[in-house]
């Protein structure tokens, strides 16, 4: 009777892999970002990134504020990831998430897989669009947060920049009215 949905989405990120697989895996970072989650947190006192570790996440309103508990697997640094829900997540039997980093020039390919076990097919159709949607931002967060701590960054070094000059400037208007006085 159960129905399975699968969804699969690429795309490159101006990061370096490692970066990525910490800020899409790490359960305190990721909530910082991610829209979609309304609280993540270990769950026992083996806090720690690791296979077997399991994690309490909840949703927020929009995706019904659902609250489940997640085992961590195939665990790979830098390269992949992801988790497996332990029990049902409201209407779904399963949700798994897994990601993969594939380092290319320029970035990073990211990769994010979800796949779902519908218990019921007349709720299929609505769930796998909520879902799409979910991997969509997810995806597309993951990109701006990265971009925002680049354009922060680039954006700080524009202004210092712009003050050396300044400064500069402003010396040598210093140093030329010196020497008109001296003459």
């Amino acid at each position: 009777m159960s129905e399975s949905i699968s969804i699969k989405q690429t795309i490159v990120v101006r990061a370096r892999p490692d970066v990525l697989y910490r800020l899409a895996l790490e359960p305190r970072r990721r909530v910082k970002w991610d829209p979609n989650l309304a609280k993540a947190e270990y769950q026992g006192e083996n806090a720690r990134l690791a296979n077997n570790a399991l994690v309490r996440f909840k949703f927020t309103r929009r995706l019904l504020g659902l609250s489940f508990t997640a085992k961590y697997g195939q665990l790979q640094a830098p390269q992949r990831g992801g988790w497996e829900s332990v029990r049902n997540v409201g209407p779904l039997e399963k949700l798994t998430q897994g990601w993969t980093f594939k380092p290319m020039p320029g970035g990073t390919e990211v990769t994010l897989t979800l796949n779902a076990r519908v218990m019921y097919r007349w709720i299929r159709t609505p769930i796998e669009r909520v879902l799409h949607n979910m991997v969509a931002t997810t995806l597309l967060e993951l990109q701006r947060s990265v971009d925002a701590q680049g354009a922060q960054l680039l954006e700080d070094m524009g202004r210092e920049m712009q003050e050396r000059q300044k400064a500069e400037q402003k010396a040598a208007k210093e140093a030329a009215k010196a020497a008109k006085k001296k003459r």
